[in-house]
């Protein structure tokens, strides 16, 4: 089939591939504009770019996407393949090849529609997400189906492992997706269930809070790996101002007997420190080992040693304002 492409992460590059391989060729691809990047400040490239000029296709960055869309549809497509472009496509551009535009989008929809499905699955704790393949219409990740496919969310999980296994799982049901569509097999069923929203993680959203539940806190973590990485703002006797650490890894406190105690829980009170290695924290309600954090501007190191660096020994309150 002839296809038109929208992408811009490193995620969209193996859609991108997929879409280029025999017997189907993508006739252009269209991505967001480059943007200033690191101190200097220089332009720098999305990911689909840089792997559309690797494989010497036509490539669009245009500011506003609805202005190319004559020159798309003078191209004849078959249809449009839309991964994480990054911005809505208006009626134009939807209209802009034979069969529309598919979209794939990592949920089972009509979970966690929006721009941050993968982090809101984690956020909300589920034990199940997948990928969706759907043709666009006029609202936001609401159109039928052509294909989803579960994937189950492992208790160790973060967004990136999850993201990884779903870009993997998502390029094999494109590729049976452009098969059955190649066929004639096009479908388009309504999406059934009770719809959630994933809006896109603002900063404020990643600082965490000792007053929270450990296991909220935890699904917080694991949920902004890939950014905005969830961090601690820090209560440090003598110092101004409020020193941030970025909490890279975490882990639930399983007691062997039930319940850690029935007393009262004093957020932020360290009940064990494990050398070389995390520190169990109480917090609103549950435990959480802290096992990895980044000072700002520091390198990564284990909590203990943060710990140990601040001189806060069991028994102590590692102190944070709350979210």
């Amino acid at each position: 089939m002839r296809l038109l492409f929208f992408g811009s992460p490193e995620a969209a590059v193996p859609f991108l591939e997929e879409c280029g391989r025999p017997p189907h060729q993508v006739l252009s691809v269209v991505t967001r504009p480059d943007r200033p990047s690191g101190r200097g400040l220089a332009p720098k490239a999305p990911a689909v770019k840089a792997a559309a000029l690797r494989l010497g296709l036509s490539v669009l960055q245009p500011e506003d996407p609805s202005s190319v869309a004559g020159v798309l549809k003078a191209l004849g497509a078959d249809m449009a393949v839309v991964v994480a472009y990054g911005k809505i496509l208006e009626p134009e551009l939807l209209g802009a090849s034979r069969l529309g535009s598919l979209n794939v989008h990592f949920s089972l929809l009509p979970r966690c529609r929006g721009a941050a499905p993968v982090a809101w699955t984690l956020l909300r704790g589920e034990k199940l997400g997948g990928v969706s393949l759907f043709w666009l219409d006029a609202g936001m990740d609401t159109g039928p189906l052509q294909r989803a496919a579960p994937e189950e969310v492992r208790p160790e999980d973060d967004a990136l492992t999850l993201m990884g296994r779903l870009v993997s799982k998502g390029v094999l049901e494109l590729r049976a997706a452009l098969r059955d569509i190649e066929a004639g097999r096009v479908r388009r069923e309504p999406q059934k269930g009770e719809p959630t929203l994933a809006p896109k993680l603002k900063a404020s959203d990643a600082r965490l809070g000792f007053d929270r539940g450990a296991r909220e806190l935890h699904d917080r973590v694991r949920a902004l790996r890939a950014g905005p990485r969830a961090y601690l703002e820090l209560k440090v006797p003598g110092k101004d101002g409020k020193p941030r650490v970025t909490v890279l890894r975490t882990a639930m406190e399983i007691p062997e007997n039930g319940p850690a105690d029935a007393g009262q829980p004093v957020p932020g009170r360290i009940r064990r420190i494990v050398p070389s290695g995390g520190f169990l924290v109480e917090c609103g309600s549950g435990l959480l080992w802290v096992l990895e954090v980044q000072p700002e501007g520091k390198k990564p190191v284990s909590g203990a040693d943060f710990l140990n660096g601040l001189r806060i020994r069991p028994g102590e309150r590692l102190e944070a304002f709350q979210r």
